[in-house]
């Protein structure tokens, strides 16, 4: 049997050219951070990073304050159609049970997610606060002081920080852990100059009875850290896991 030209051209080409590409929401905006930056360099990281395509819907709930309640979370298919939904948002003083549901739900049933930095200090105010935490992974009360630290890799092996180094970041915001989940794995750490001790920075979560993949990093306060190579590097490698792709065959990475 022939093979046709256009067929071997086709498998000449890098597998992400034609790969039916992978559905991210990004959902973004809150207090104390600049949303309107961290929305193009998240997508902007993956892309490069990332060998396999990434068709990118962006929610931006332009506002500062901390309560907000976004439209977005009112509809109960709010994750359909989606492959991954990164939480890069900051809304602390909602505790509103009927909400905070309805974004859980569709992480609890199966949708993987991307957790990013204040989104640890979400929807915390209520009395379901703890069923956040366990989506999470953890659970953060607070942070210290300004400070660059050292990200320290402790699961060199997983595939996620596999070939990654030991980095430092150039300014930081180190989120004090309390609680640390048993379905939580951590992937590094960091020395916190406030308290003095080791605090997971980067993990991986199972969450519900579906153990629904989970990545989070509490990094990411400054726009100057995520457009760190090393930083955009690992959000790509989190998405890629987060939604079951084999994360080595599908990184462009100047670590490997």
């Amino acid at each position: 049997m022939k093979t046709s030209l256009i067929t071997l051209l086709l498998l000449a080409l890098p597998l992400g050219l034609y790969a039916k590409p992978i559905k991210a929401l990004l959902i973004t905006g809150g207090c104390c951070h600049d949303y309107d930056a961290q929305r193009e360099i998240i997508p902007a990281a993956v892309d490069f990073y990332s060998k396999l395509p990434v068709e990118w819907t962006i929610y931006h709930q332009r506002t500062k304050a901390g309560d907000r309640l976004l439209e977005l979370y009112k509809n109960p298919d709010w994750a359909k159609g989606y492959d991954v939904v990164v939480h890069n948002e900051c809304f602390a003083n909602i505790g509103d049970v009927d909400y905070i549901e309805n974004i859980l739900k569709p992480h609890r049933e199966g949708v993987p997610a991307v957790m990013i930095h204040c989104s640890m200090h979400c929807y915390r105010t209520g009395p379901t606060a703890e069923e956040w935490w366990k989506f999470c992974g953890v659970h953060s009360p607070g942070h210290g002081p300004k400070h660059p630290f050292e990200v320290k890799i402790t699961a060199p092996k997983h595939e996620i920080m596999q070939g990654m180094s030991d980095w430092k970041t150039p300014q930081g915001e180190l989120y004090f852990i309390k609680t640390a989940y048993s379905t939580m794995t951590p992937l590094a750490e960091s020395l916190s100059k406030k308290t003095k001790t080791m605090h997971t920075n980067i993990w991986v979560n199972a969450y519900g009875p579906s153990e629904t993949r989970v990545f989070g990093t509490s990094i990411g306060h400054h726009n100057e850290t995520m457009l760190e190579p090393n930083y955009m590097e690992m959000i790509t490698r989190g998405l890629l896991w987060a939604v079951g792709k084999p994360v080595l065959e599908n990184i462009n990475s100047n670590n490997l």
